[in-house]
């Protein structure tokens, strides 16, 4: 495991005028979750995800070289081509609290430009595919100007670098399975970054489903952030971690044995548990809505009468995420067609799969 000073960036002599570089990164859906934080965005449990590949951020990174090295990052960020003073601030943090790793932006004038092929507040992890493209642009624009930085520790830092803007970020760098958190069962695994799970995914999980229902696009009335703080001093909070380890090693197995069954179980336990914990906590609170609770009934109704093995997940939100094998794809998509989509919010869901990670476009 490489420590974060590993990733400090050194003081480069030379260094390009300008130019551009263009990526896009996916966003993820945990199977086992993460719920509960320490200094510095380190997760207090492992999780393991699907990286998503319809799902996604591309960010084009404008850098042109300054007279001189300036105290601060100086830059200009655009969502879609246009201003949006709301999401600077976030991103004048993130810059400065990554700025030990990636010193020699001081010497630039950056021109940030964002999308989304996603609608924002659509209940998929917007930051972690918007800070992972960030960092994946700066980890490259650094390969640029030191083409002897390896793959490895260029794909290691990008996963770093992405952690500290959004914990769940630093899964969005590979794919189709990735694992944050420190685990024994799996010696390469960190709380400092994701990796690529490092072992054969049976083939049942190849090109695996996810539709994401957009029960309600409003936003969350308590943020991610605040949800992770309240796991400090809860009543369960160590029971659920300890949980949290042993499921990890459960979907290990799974992810071996291509047993679905067991997976839908673990993963729908995973999902229920990460809400029952915010509603245990003090102040406690609900983010499933009541038509969240009318989908999951008909998940399962619908898996007792056909032999199913769709299976649903939910993220710190309303919107219900359908797992399911691609070659139950045609049905499931009728399925949502004539029981489901009139639960979502006007009729709207998005249709995605297991996906890569981050690449340069």
């Amino acid at each position: 495991m490489s420590s974060s000073t590993t990733f400090i960036s050194p003081v480069y002599s030379s260094l390009p005028d300008k130019g551009t570089i263009r990526c896009t990164s996916p966003s993820n859906i945990a199977l086992v979750k993460y719920w509960g934080k320490r200094e510095i965005q380190l997760p207090e449990n492992p999780s393991i995800s699907f990286t998503l590949s319809n799902c996604y951020t591309e960010t084009s990174l404008e850098y042109i070289k300054l007279s001189e090295t300036q105290e601060t990052v100086k830059f200009d960020l655009l969502f879609g081509g246009k201003e949006k003073p709301d999401f600077r601030p976030k991103i004048e943090a993130f810059l400065q609290r990554i700025l030990p790793y990636v010193s020699f932006v001081k010497n630039y004038k950056l021109k940030i430009d964002t999308q989304n092929t996603f609608p924002h507040s659509s209940g998929i992890a917007s930051s972690a595919s918007g800070m992972s493209a960030l960092a994946f642009a700066l980890v490259h624009l650094e390969k640029i100007i030191n083409p002897e930085l390896s793959q490895e520790l260029l794909v290691q830092k990008a996963s770093f670098l992405s952690r500290l803007g959004s914990g769940s970020a630093c899964r969005s760098i590979e794919g189709p399975v990735t694992m944050w958190g420190k685990h024994n069962a799996i010696l390469e695994s960190s709380d400092a970054y994701a990796i690529k799970v490092p072992f054969e995914v049976h083939k049942n999980f190849d090109n695996y489903q996810d539709v994401i229902l957009l029960i309600d696009k409003g936003e969350k009335q308590v943020s991610s952030t605040v949800g992770h703080n309240l796991m400090h001093g809860h009543p369960f909070a160590q029971k659920r971690f300890e949980q949290a380890h042993d499921a990890v090693d459960d979907l290990i197995q799974v992810l071996k044995t291509g047993d679905l069954d067991r997976f839908i179980t673990l993963v729908e336990s995973e999902a229920l548990t990460l809400h029952a914990m915010m509603m245990t906590s003090l102040p406690y609170f609900i983010l499933m809505k009541p038509h969240t609770l009318t989908v999951l009934q008909k998940v399962w109704e619908y898996r007792k009468e056909t032999g199913s093995k769709v299976c649903f997940t939910l993220d710190a939100g309303a919107n219900v995420h359908l797992l399911f094998p691609e070659n139950e794809k045609d049905e499931i998509y009728d399925f949502i067609k004539t029981s489901l989509v009139a639960y979502c919010d006007k009729g709207q869901y998005i249709c995605d799969k297991l996906g890569l990670g981050a690449k340069i476009v």
